[in-house]
C-alpha cells in the first residue's frame, strides 16, 4: 500500500467510528482513496457499498465496536493513529430511549467513551463530527449532547479538529432522498412544517474531503469549524432543486408541525418509534453556519446544491435509479 499523500507522516492508520453509516462511510472511503489504512468501527460486520462510490483498491477493515460496551473499544482502536468520530444511532434523529438510542447516550456518552479509549490506545489525533448549534445551555437535547461530546474531545489532551456541519446531503442520505422517494408513489412531496427553515447544505463528498484535509492542514489543529455549502437556502428551495435534478415535477404539501407532533405522540410507547415529536422539532430547525474560519484554513471550493445534485442525479434517470439506498 502506498503512503498517504500527507504532510502528517505520523498518521498512517485512521479509525472511523460510525464508519458504515452515511457520513462515516463517505469519510472512510475518502481516507482510503488517499492511501490511509482505514478501520471502520461499527456494529456491522461488513462495509456496505456506498451509492455512487466505486470500490477502493485500498481495502477498509471493519472492526466491531459498541460505545455502549466500552470493553470492545480498546481492541477496536489497536494500532490506530487517528480517530474520526461520526456516530449516529439507528433511525437518527428519532430517539428510542428504551433501546438506549438517544443523543445523550450515543453522541455524548459514546464520544466520551471513545475519547477515553483513544487516549489509552495511544491515538494521537481526533476529528469529531459535531453539529451546527452545539451548545451546552441549549434547551434541545441534541445541541447539549453535541456540546458535551465536544468538551470531551477538547479536554482529551490529544490534537483535535471539530466540525459542525449544517445539513449534509448526497447519495444514500436519509433526508433529501426520503423526500424524493415519495415522488415514486405520490403526485406531491410531503413536508413537515412551512419549509422555510434555513440551511446551508453541504455535499457529502465535500464534507469527507474536508475531514481528510484536516489531518494534513496545520491550521486545523485544535480548531472548531462550521461547515456549510456556499448557499443558505430554505428547505423548500432545496427540495425544488432536487426535483429539478431528478427530472420530476411535483408540488410540495406542508403538514403543520402541531398536527404532526400530535399524530406521532402515541408512537412513543413503541420500543423503536418510527417518529416522535422531538424528532419533528429536530427536522424543522434551521441550521445557519458561519464558514469564514473554514474558508480561511481550507483551500477547497465546496459545491453548490445544483452542482452536488448533478454529480449523482441525471434528468435521464428516475430517482430510484440514482439515489441509492440509505447507508446506515
Amino acid at each position: 500500500m502506498s503512503e498517504p499523500d500527507t504532510g502528517a507522516s505520523d498518521i498512517h492508520t485512521v479509525a472511523v467510528a460510525g464508519g458504515t453509516g452515511f457520513v462515516g462511510g463517505a469519510i472512510a472511503y475518502e481516507l482510503a482513496s488517499r492511501g490511509y489504512r482505514v478501520v471502520a468501527l461499527s456494529h456491522r460486520r461488513s462495509l456496505p457499498a456506498r451509492p455512487g462510490q466505486s470500490p477502493t483498491s485500498n481495502p477498509i477493515e471493519v472492526r466491531h465496536a459498541d460505545v455502549a460496551d466500552t470493553a470492545t473499544l480498546p481492541e477496536a482502536l489497536r494500532g490506530v493513529d487517528a480517530l474520526v468520530i461520526a456516530l449516529a444511532f439507528h433511525n437518527y434523529p428519532v430517539e428510542a430511549p428504551r433501546r438506549g438510542q438517544t443523543f445523550e447516550r450515543i453522541d455524548a456518552a459514546g464520544t466520551e467513551a471513545l475519547v477515553a479509549a483513544a487516549r489509552g490506545a495511544g491515538v494521537s489525533r481526533i476529528v469529531y463530527m459535531s453539529g451546527a448549534g452545539a451548545d451546552a445551555n441549549a434547551t434541545q437535547p441534541w445541541y447539549r449532547a453535541k456540546a458535551r461530546a465536544e468538551q470531551a474531545v477538547k479536554n482529551s489532551g490529544l490534537t483535535y479538529t471539530i466540525f459542525r456541519p449544517s445539513w449534509i446531503y448526497g447519495p444514500g442520505d436519509r433526508s433529501l432522498n426520503r423526500f424524493l422517494g415519495f415522488t415514486r408513489i405520490l403526485p406531491f412531496v410531503p413536508q413537515i412544517g412551512n419549509g422555510k427553515q434555513r440551511l446551508a447544505p453541504a455535499f457529502i463528498d465535500d464534507v469527507a474531503a474536508l475531514v481528510a484535509d484536516s489531518l494534513v492542514i496545520p491550521g486545523a489543529e485544535n480548531q472548531v469549524f462550521e461547515i456549510g455549502g456556499p448557499e443558505t437556502l430554505a428547505m423548500d428551495d432545496i427540495i425544488r432543486a432536487a426535483l429539478r435534478a431528478s427530472g420530476r415535477r411535483r408540488f410540495i404539501v406542508h403538514a403543520p408541525v402541531v398536527l404532526m407532533k400530535a399524530m406521532t405522540a402515541p408512537l412513543t410507547i413503541l420500543p423503536s418509534p418510527p417518529m416522535r415529536p422531538s424528532a419533528i422539532d429536530f427536522v424543522v430547525q434551521s441550521a445557519p453556519v458561519d464558514t469564514t474560519h473554514l474558508r480561511e484554513q481550507f483551500p477547497r471550493r465546496l459545491r453548490t446544491v445544483d452542482e452536488g445534485l448533478a454529480s449523482y442525479m441525471s434528468n435521464r434517470h428516475a430517482p430510484s435509479d440514482r439515489l441509492g439506498r440509505k447507508a446506515g
